[in-house]
């Protein structure tokens, strides 16, 4: 459904944040792209976006290619028009907008009656979202703010789903339920999904496929269950190594010895 090739992004024309990048993310299924802070992950997902210009990127070389048509020259909104949505990292509301006021701004370009239905649509996969339709946006907590911002994409009606970092300093339990909707519209709607994310071993639980991004480039791909058997992706992502979870200082200083990038 998506494809990247050999895609390089600089920024001010001067600073490479991805090189050479090349990914296929299928239609129905979820893909996960991993890394760390600063590999360039967000930078991919705002190419595929067409927002780059807002940070003084671009895509100097490579294609980005939905359905074998190119749009790495499109603008953000005929973007959005063929059903390619992303949910950004922070979540991105409107603080000050109530939490439907926020959930109608994503479904813009659909008729009124559209809307209402992706309302109910949105209500009924997010109960808690119903229950808070009426307050400020910016009220919400975390885990209820992440849910608003999910249903504000599919207000849309995205054929693909592109999840920034969704579990960014969200409790476990609402973590797991955000994970789960997740699941459920791709089983149920085949909705495709492409998941950037820092936490490895919740992404590769959920996705069929993953990519590994460090220092702007992919430096590993495979099965998802290939890469979590994977001897190094258990000791620099999963944290373990021998069996026993590793200190954060040991995995701080996995750069120096992995062998994939040798």
């Amino acid at each position: 459904m998506l494809s990247l090739k050999n895609v390089q992004v600089l920024y001010d024309r001067a600073i490479e944040a991805v090189r050479d990048v090349s990914l296929d993310v299928p239609a129905g299924k979820i893909v996960a792209l991993l890394g760390s802070n600063g590999a360039g992950k967000s930078t991919i997902l705002k190419a595929i976006s067409g927002v780059l210009h807002q940070e003084d990127g671009e895509i100097v070389s490579g294609g980005i290619y939905l359905e074998d048509q190119p749009i790495g020259k499109e603008s953000a909104r005929a973007i959005v028009g063929r059903g390619v949505l992303q949910v950004p990292e922070g979540r991105a509301l409107f603080a000050t907008l109530t939490v439907e006021e926020n959930l109608l701004m994503g479904g813009i370009t659909r008729s009124r009656g559209e809307s209402a239905e992706g309302l109910e649509r949105v209500y009924a996969l997010f109960p808690r979202v119903r229950e808070r339709k009426s307050q400020i946006a910016g009220y919400l907590s975390g885990g209820e703010q992440q849910m608003v911002a999910i249903g504000r994409a599919l207000m849309g009606r995205p054929r693909l789903l592109m999840l920034d970092e969704p579990s960014l300093g969200l409790a476990p339990q609402i973590v797991d339920s955000i994970f789960d909707t997740v699941i459920k519209l791709n089983s149920d709607t085949g909705m495709t999904v492409l998941l950037v994310e820092q936490n490895a071993q919740l992404a590769l639980q959920v996705a069929s496929y993953g990519y590994i991004m460090e220092n702007g480039r992919i430096v590993l791909d495979g099965a998802a269950e290939k890469l979590r058997a994977n001897d190094d992706v258990q000791e620099f992502y999963l944290g373990f190594s021998g069996g026993e979870r590793k200190s954060m200082r040991d995995v701080k200083h996995y750069k120096r010895r992995k062998r994939w990038l040798s």
